[in-house]
């Protein structure tokens, strides 16, 4: 799940072969049998069936796009409605590396989804380009297929704002002085629901993650897999959840990492408000790593000490933003990234170090916007946009500002780091204008081979609990644990029990008699000094290749 925007002054913030790669509908009348409904059942199998026959006409990407010879990109058409399979389309985008071994080598396709909902997998065959060690082997059996999700990127695209407009900063700050304060935030909310709805409105009630589960299945057709190969982290682990459940014997392997709590009443309030408690437990962490090693950064030789020095950080900022754009909603978008990823721990502490040595620069160039990268502005707000949008339409919200006060006061006395902000991220579902729908009910049908799931215990993003409550759900899974670390997505960290017991999976479809708890990968060494914003943007594009949401 991403937490990356947050809203200001200016606006917002997944009976016999009916073609090779499809698979037969189920008969009329099988609704109550069939989870999703029967009508877009009949209607993925519709499209699989034309995706497979069309195929996927791959050509060199283009050059906007990043990706470099000899990965190749081509699009996917599928159905805006499911339910209407001959009705509008929608374009996914979608790019291939082929698998580096022989033929015989080969065993199909691994398709990617790092997480949001809003993020982009297209980077994933680069895996293979900068030949990242930990996927050497795993890349001699497959083809590394990334897409853009429906709504997302150089997919048919959505949008609720402009997105010059989503960047500028500083926005206001996300912790409310007063009631006042929270009149203003929650007018913010119904204006960016209002935004998505007159950019977007065609598309928002088909922007869930059942539909974009039925893409994928369409994407396994139009590449000429008969069964599907998935690696899924963050939200993905939801969106491969709930395609276990809509095409169980439509998978081959699945591996999920860091996982969404499935349960229909976290969908998805309740899972907001469980992330505030764990992102404070993880805040919590890198303070005292921070402390630990004072002797580099000099913030505070507590964990106490350095909350203090937060503290005195963020009501500077907020009384005179620094370098005019970085207050305390701009500060909290670039520090949340600690609690978030292992990777950026020496890096912001290092440019937080070198501002109180006298150095704003990288701070502003870390925190603040760069309103010259149009391109980046586009993609930050598409994948906010898309970000509601799913969350928005896979279920309904409360509509009482009552309770939503309520939870959200209570919870900022004790977990005061990321609370507010993420109330104000996910508020515009409280007054959302398109369909809400009912989460389905995820859980191991009939036919689904053996899963693997992989998580750390002190995980900010996506507490514990909900990979054990989806190793429940699908039986026949087995739960990699990473106990004592908490770094979001696990599968792109050097730990050679979880990086061992991932490529037996994908290259023989091993799995343990039993789940394994293996011991925390290393611990993050400090940043040199005079560490700068370059640094910063640098741990930002290190989430994804480390198989982890933007």
């Amino acid at each position: 799940m991403r937490r990356t925007a947050l809203f200001g002054v200016t606006g917002g913030v997944i009976a016999g072969a009916l073609i090779t790669g499809a698979l037969a509908a189920p008969t009329a009348g099988a609704s109550e049998r069939t989870p999703g409904g029967a009508a877009e059942a009949r209607g993925v199998a519709v499209a699989a069936a034309k995706a497979a026959k069309k195929g996927i006409d791959w050509t060199d990407c283009p050059a906007d796009w990043g990706l470099a010879k000899p990965i190749q990109c081509g699009y996917v058409t599928v159905p805006l409605d499911y339910a209407k399979p001959n009705g509008r389309t929608i374009k996914l985008a979608v790019d291939r590396i082929a698998n580096t071994g022989s033929a015989s080598e080969r065993q199909g396709s691994l398709i990617y989804n790092p997480g949001g909902p809003g993020g982009s997998g297209l980077r994933f065959p680069t895996r293979v380009t900068t030949k990242n060690p930990l996927w050497t082997k795993v890349s001699k059996a497959y083809d590394f297929v990334g897409f853009d999700p429906r709504g997302v990127g150089h997919s048919t695209a959505i949008s609720c704002v402009d997105p010059q407009e989503y960047v500028k900063a500083p926005k206001l700050d996300p912790v409310p002085d007063s009631e006042a304060d929270k009149r203003v935030q929650r007018k913010l909310a119904r204006e960016y629901a209002s935004g998505c709805k007159e950019r977007s409105g065609w598309m928002l009630p088909h922007m869930t993650t059942p539909n974009t589960a039925r893409d994928i299945d369409v994407i396994r057709a139009a590449l000429g897999d008969k069964k599907l190969n998935y690696l899924g982290v963050s939200y993905g682990t939801y969106l491969g959840g709930v395609y276990a459940t809509l095409f169980p014997t439509h998978v081959r392997r699945l591996i999920v990492d860091s996982v969404v709590d499935p349960s229909r009443e976290k969908i998805w309030y309740q899972a907001n408000l469980d992330q505030d408690v764990a992102f404070e437990t993880r805040w919590n962490d890198w303070k005292a790593w921070v402390a630990k090693n004072d002797a580099a950064y000099h913030i505070g030789d507590t964990p106490g000490a350095v909350q203090k020095q937060w503290e005195k950080l963020r009501a500077a900022a907020k009384k005179s933003p620094i370098g005019g754009v970085v207050g305390p909603a701009e500060l909290l978008g670039f520090f949340q990234s600690a609690p978030y990823y292992d990777s950026s721990w020496a890096t912001v502490a290092q440019v937080w170090s070198d501002y109180l040595g006298g150095d704003e620069k990288a701070l502003v160039e870390a925190a603040g916007p760069d309103m010259s990268d149009t391109a980046g502005n586009i993609a930050s707000e598409n994948g906010n946009a898309v970000y509601t949008a799913v969350e928005c339409a896979d279920a309904k919200w409360p509509t009482s500002w009552a309770k939503w006060d309520r939870d959200n006061t209570r919870l900022h006395r004790d977990y005061p780091f990321l609370t507010w902000s993420n109330a104000w991220m996910n508020l515009p579902c409280a007054t959302w204008g398109a369909k809400q729908g009912t989460p389905l009910e995820v859980g191991a049908a009939k036919g689904l081979p053996k899963t693997l799931i992989v998580q750390s215990t002190r995980d900010a993003a996506t507490p514990y609990q909900g990979a054990v409550e989806l190793h429940k759900r699908l039986k026949g899974s087995r739960l990699v644990t990473e106990k004592g670390a908490g770094s979001h997505g696990v599968v792109g960290l050097v730990n050679p029990c979880v990086n061992d017991r991932v490529d037996a999976y994908l290259l023989k479809g091993t799995v343990d008699a039993k789940d394994v708890t293996c011991a925390p990968h290393a611990t993050p060494v400090p940043a040199k000094s005079g560490a700068s914003a370059k640094a910063a943007k640098a741990a930002e594009a290190a989430k994804e290749a480390a198989a982890v949401v933007k």
